[in-house]
C-alpha cells in the first residue's frame, strides 16, 4: 500500500510546474593580470561558485522551461588583488532572447561594468537576501549584489521584450538592491556620483516615470518589430522604425541618458541588416534617425546603408 502511494504521489509531482530557474548562465572568471602570489585554485572554485549561484537560484515567481531559458554570460576579469582577500575587476553582462520563428538571438544586454570590487576566500558561502542586502562585510556581499542586480535587469529586459512595461517587476527589484547595496569607501557604481554610466543611472533610467518611453520603444522593437519579421517583414520594419522615433523623442527630452548608448550596444550590423532591403525612403529615414542616436556607430551605418 505504501509502495502504491509513494508511486502515486510521484506521478502527482511529474504534473505540477516544475518551478525551473530562469537563466542558462555562463560565468567566466579571468585572473591573467593577477600576480602569482595568489593561489590560481581560488578562482576554479569562485566560477564554480557563482555558475551555481546563478543558475540554482529561483529569481522570480514564474515558471521557465528548458527552452524559454534566458542565454547569459558574465566575465569577471580580475585586474588586481590586494592584501585581504580583496579583488577589483570589470564585469561584462551579455544576455540574448530568440527571435520568434527564426534561429536568430537578439541582444538584451551587452554592457561592461568597470566597478567590481569583492571579498572572496576559496570556499565561502555566496548567500544573496533581497531583504538584506548588505551583509555583515559590505566587500562580501558586494559580488552577489552585482550579480544579482544584472540579473533582475536581464529579467526585466526580457520581460519588457515580451509585454509592454512588462520587466517593471525586475527593476523594481534592482531598484531595491541599489536603494540598500554594500556601503563603503572603496565600493563605487552604486551612487549617483560614481559616474554616469553605471547601475544607479540604468537603475534610475529605467524605472524613473521621465523614462515610460523607454518601455514602450523596447515591447515595439521586440515583439512587434523582431518577432514579426517572419510573417510581416515590411510591417515590422515600421514598428522597428517606431522603436527608434520613440527613443529619438526620449533623446529630446532628456538629453545625454545612459539608456540610449545601453539600448545600442550590440545592436549595430542587427539594426543595418534589417533595413537593407528598405526602400529608398524608409532607408532613408533608419539612416538619418540611426546616426543621429548612434553616433559612435554612425560610419557604420552609413556603411551599410548607403
Amino acid at each position: 500500500m505504501l509502495k502504491k502511494l509513494i508511486t502515486l504521489l510521484s506521478l502527482v509531482l511529474a504534473m505540477l510546474p516544475s518551478g525551473a530557474q530562469e537563466l542558462q548562465a555562463k560565468v567566466v572568471v579571468m585572473s591573467n593580470q593577477v600576480g602569482s602570489r595568489v593561489d590560481r585554485k581560488v578562482f576554479n572554485t569562485l566560477q564554480n561558485a557563482l555558475n551555481n549561484f546563478l543558475n540554482n537560484r529561483k529569481w522570480s515567481r514564474d515558471t521557465y522551461q528548458q527552452n524559454e531559458k534566458i542565454n547569459c554570460n558574465f566575465l569577471i576579469n580580475i585586474g588586481k588583488a590586494s592584501d585581504g582577500n580583496v579583488f577589483q575587476a570589470t564585469l561584462t553582462i551579455q544576455a540574448a532572447r530568440p527571435v520568434y520563428n527564426s534561429a536568430y538571438e537578439t541582444p538584451l544586454i551587452n554592457f561592461i561594468d568597470e566597478n567590481l570590487l569583492f571579498r572572496y576566500v576559496e570556499f565561502q558561502q555566496l548567500e544573496f537576501n533581497e531583504n538584506r542586502v548588505s551583509g555583515n562585510d559590505p566587500l562580501v556581499s558586494n559580488l552577489t549584489a552585482v550579480l544579482a542586480y544584472y540579473v533582475n535587469i536581464i529579467l526585466g529586459l526580457d520581460g519588457d521584450s515580451f509585454s509592454l512595461k512588462g520587466g517593471e517587476p525586475y527593476f523594481i527589484k534592482a531598484q531595491n538592491i541599489v536603494n540598500n547595496s554594500p556601503e563603503s569607501r572603496d565600493i563605487l557604481g552604486w551612487k549617483a556620483f560614481d559616474g554616469q554610466r553605471n547601475r544607479y543611472w540604468l537603475m534610475e533610467n529605467l524605472t524613473s516615470s521621465r523614462y515610460t518611453l523607454v518601455h514602450d520603444a523596447m515591447y515595439t522593437y521586440f515583439r512587434l518589430g523582431l518577432d514579426q519579421f517572419y510573417e510581416k517583414e515590411a510591417a515590422a520594419r515600421q514598428s522597428i522604425l517606431t522603436a527608434l522615433n520613440l527613443l529619438n523623442t526620449l533623446n529630446s527630452e532628456v538629453p545625454n541618458s545612459m539608456i540610449l548608448p545601453f539600448f545600442f550596444q550590440g545592436r549595430t550590423m542587427e539594426l543595418a541588416r534589417m533595413f537593407r532591403k528598405s526602400p529608398p525612403q524608409e532607408k532613408s529615414a533608419a539612416l538619418e534617425i540611426l546616426t543621429r542616436l548612434d553616433i559612435a556607430n554612425a560610419n557604420t551605418y552609413k556603411q551599410e546603408l548607403k
